[in-house]
This record gives structure tokens, sequence and C-alpha cells, in this order.
């Protein structure tokens, strides 16, 4: 009988294990991914009040549908803003229509003259190609904030609300994307260069050069720190339910590939599997007997697929988490 008492018990510890290691001074970046509607943003929002209470700490949402605001219970914009309620938390939501508009007010010059020495395009052309969208241009500069201000040691830590799966791949494979983009113009840039230099004999180095430079750059930069684990960690997030696990799986098999490692992962809006261990699962209605054998059909199916991942399950809340006091509350359940 003590045998069953204490697997009974290692059970129950083993179902809540808490989130690690995000506290290391190494660790700047972190951010929780995964399909829409499985609690990201509650997640991260949660994390940033737990890391404030030792850090100083900004929450960053990439998600065009912004509900940060909403579980913050404050409004955001695009400036970073002080969390009321909450030291050394600050907030912002990041408008990607915003970054490309200040991209391209920053750098119109040098990518005309680009176009204009690399090209047979008249003015009237390359005006209206300046105002065609960039690929991933709008995204990549919205991280570049965060790299920015990673550089700037403004925060501790940077804790990002990424868009569902495939807006945050997107996101995460940009530089690949904005990498090439840079490789065509350069490719441009050099035939200019061999033109100047067959008939002038000599090259002088431009703005366009600089431009090229300094993207290059950034996104050496954004590759550095998302591969890095020591200072960036993505944490997926998932429900106990078949479509949520499959897009998961697809979600670390495409962090993989770009050679970004998840150590851990969130089981989200699970009915208490404690009430089956300590006895009291007699007292439910059988609606919820089921659909707690269901999902703990689904969490043995997470932990066999992705058994190399620390698990930490989250009870489903009786109240949507919305609001400082409902994230605090939240937090400790994912922290102990």
């Amino acid at each position: 009988m003590g045998n069953v008492g204490y697997h009974t018990r290692n059970r129950v510890e083993e179902e809540w294990m808490a989130l690690t290691g995000l506290k290391e001074d190494a660790l700047k970046l972190i951010l929780f991914g995964g399909k829409g509607g499985v609690g990201k943003t509650t997640c991260a929002s949660s994390t940033g009040c737990f890391l404030s209470k030792d850090f100083k700490t900004l929450l960053f949402s990439t998600d065009p549908a912004h509900s940060l605001s909403d579980s913050l219970g404050q409004k955001l914009s695009d400036e970073i803003k002080e969390v009321r309620g909450v030291k050394n938390l600050s907030a912002l939501e990041v408008s990607a229509e915003i970054a490309l508009f200040k991209f391209k007010a920053e750098y119109e010059n040098e990518i005309k003259k680009i176009l204009d020495t690399s090209t047979y395009l008249d003015q009237e052309d390359i005006d209206s190609i300046f105002t065609l969208p960039i690929p991933g241009i709008d995204e990549i500069m919205g991280f570049k904030t965060i790299v920015d201000l990673i550089e700037k040691a403004k925060f501790d830590k940077y804790i990002v609300d990424t868009a569902p799966t495939g807006h945050a791949l997107r996101l995460l494979t940009l530089p690949d994307l904005l990498d090439d983009w840079i490789k065509v113009m350069a490719k441009m840039r050099w035939k200019y260069r061999y033109m100047v230099e067959t008939f002038a004999g000599k090259y002088k180095p431009d703005e366009g050069d600089d431009f090229l430079l300094a993207m290059k750059k950034t996104v050496k930069k954004v590759e550095n720190l998302l591969r890095d684990p020591n200072r960036c960690e993505f944490i997926a997030v998932t429900i106990p339910e078949d479509m949520a696990i499959l897009e998961t799986e697809r979600l670390l098999k495409s962090l993989s590939t770009y050679g970004i490692k998840v150590k851990q992962l969130i089981i989200n809006n699970v009915l208490s599997l404690k009430r089956r261990f300590l006895g009291q699962e007699s007292r439910d209605c059988e609606f919820c007997r089921e659909r707690r054998k269901e999902q703990e059909k689904y969490i043995n199916q997470i932990r066999r697929k992705f058994s190399n991942l620390k698990t930490t399950i989250i009870p489903l809340q009786p109240k949507e988490v919305k609001g400082i006091e409902a994230l605090n509350n939240f937090k400790n359940f994912l922290f102990q």
C-alpha cells in the first residue's frame, strides 16, 4: 500500500512540474508560441509578472490581433509603456505597418539609390516599386526593435507573445528571407560597381552600400540571437487536443530545421488530474469524467511524442485570465 501511495504522490508532483531556467542572467529573449487560442498571451504575460520581481522586463507582442492589451487590462501601443500595478514590467505591441513605414522613411534614399544605379528603371518606375511591400521587412524591423533594445541593455528580460504558429514561423524564418532579398540587391550593386571600376577605374562606396551592410548585420544579429540557447528560449504552448498536438509537432520540427531548440512545453487548459489521484473523481459529473479521460489520453500522447521536453501542465481556469490579479494567480501554476 505504501508503494502505491508513493507512486501516486510522485505522479501528482510530475503533473504539476514548473517552468525552470528563465531567471538565468544570460537568458535575454523568451518566446511563447503555438496554435491560436492555446493561451500563449496568458503564459507570456504571467511570465512577465513573475520575472519582473527580479528583473527589468519588457513584454513584446508580434501578434496582429494584439491580445496583450486585453490580457494586462491596459491599452498598449507601439511605444513602450510601463504596466500599471507591476513594478519593473513594461510592454508594447508592435505594428508591422508602422515598422514598415519607419523603415521606408529611414532608408528611402538608400533603396532608391540602389535601384537608380543598378537598373534601367526610370524615376516613376522606381517610385512605383518603392510603394510595393518588401517581403517580411515589416516584421523583421519589428523584431529588430527587440535586438536593438537588447544591445542597449534597457531591460534584463524580453518576453515575446508570438502570433499563431504559421505567423510565428514566418517571423522566425524572416532572417533567411531578408538575406535572400539582400543578396539580390547586392548582386545588382556589384554589377554597378564592376561597370564603374571598368570605366572610371575606381569605385567609391556610397549610402547604398552602407544600407546593404547595415541590413546584413541586422540579419546576422537576429539569427545569432534566435539560435543561441543561452540567450534565447522558445517555449511551446499547447492544449490536450489532437489538432493542437499536430500543430505543435509541426512547429517543433520547423524550429529545429532553423536551429532553434525547444526545451520546455506547456500543456494548458487541463481538467485537474489530481482529482483522480486524490479519489475525488466520483463526485464529478459524467461529462467531466469523460473529458478528463480524453485529455489524459492526449497528455500521454504528448509525452510520448515530446519525451525530450520538460512538460508543465496548467489546469483549466474557472474564469478568463485577464488583469494583473488573475495573471499573478496564473503564474503560480507556471512557476510553483
